[in-house]
């Protein structure tokens, strides 16, 4: 069955994580994705519904050949460190000169300019400095990541796949293509909107353990189970906890 990117060419520079999520999500969604690897690179995960073309990008005539490649492409996706593609000849500037309604999405963690522009890092450094990782910890204890979902995959990757569908939509509207500086920690800034609102409205406390989303109420947490497991309790609103207090045999207080 066709999806609805079908007729969307894809071009990918495999990278790490997010990246080669949020192309996963474009070749789900139908788009045809061809993913350029280096020799001997890993492409055991997320490689799923691609074409793989195994290049040196330090050989002139690679680079040649993928430039033809990408002639004929709407979208590029590359995640490589600020710089790196201009090094290699294959500027966006340069690319859409011959492909003017190129999509040209640029990923890395902290944005193509600005002073951590040439920095490491990972989803535990997004998730930190935007505040992520404090908001749902016990008292007492040191802020744990969750795995690396909210800044790669959801910060990063899910927001690679918005900006391609947006791009393609203005294309569609304008003809002209587009440069896009993805930034996972912009993405995870994104995410955490909601409590930082209720935070400036006096509605989230920086206290661990104090709010209702963070462990502070008993009918939004998790308890260790007879068999050794873990149950997760989710009735915050008054219909769910009446029935979860039904369930347990146990009589709400009022208030």
């Amino acid at each position: 069955m066709a999806g609805q990117l079908t007729g969307i060419r894809v071009v990918e520079f495999l990278g790490l994580g997010p990246a080669p999520f949020g192309c996963l999500l474009l070749a789900d969604l139908g788009a045809e994705v061809l993913t350029v690897t280096r020799p001997g690179q890993s492409t055991a995960a997320m490689v799923r519904n691609r074409s793989l073309l195994e290049l040196d990008l330090k050989d002139p005539q690679s680079v040649a050949f993928v430039r033809e490649v990408i002639d004929t492409a709407d979208v590029v996706v590359e995640s490589f460190r600020p710089g790196v593609v201009e090094r290699l000849g294959l500027a966006p500037e340069r690319l859409r000169e011959r492909n003017p309604g190129l999509i040209v999405t640029r990923m890395t963690g902290w944005g193509q300019t600005g002073p951590l522009a040439p920095r490491a890092g990972h989803d535990i450094n997004y998730i930190a400095i935007t505040g992520a990782l404090d908001l749902a910890r016990r008292p007492g204890l040191a802020p744990m990541p969750s795995a690396n979902l909210v800044g790669d995959f959801a910060g990063g990757g899910m927001y690679l796949v918005i900006a391609v569908l947006s791009a393609l939509v203005e294309r569609a509207r304008t003809g002209a293509g587009a440069v896009i500086d993805v930034a996972i920690v912009d993405g995870t800034t994104y995410l955490t909107t909601m409590l930082h609102e209720y935070r400036n409205l006096g509605m989230w406390s920086d206290t661990p353990g104090t709010n209702r989303l963070d462990t502070g109420a008993p009918y939004y947490d998790s308890y260790e189970t007879a068999d050794g497991g873990y149950v997760a309790v989710g009735a915050l609103e008054d219909k769910f906890f009446e029935q979860l207090a039904d369930v347990l045999g146990l009589t709400p207080r009022s208030g």
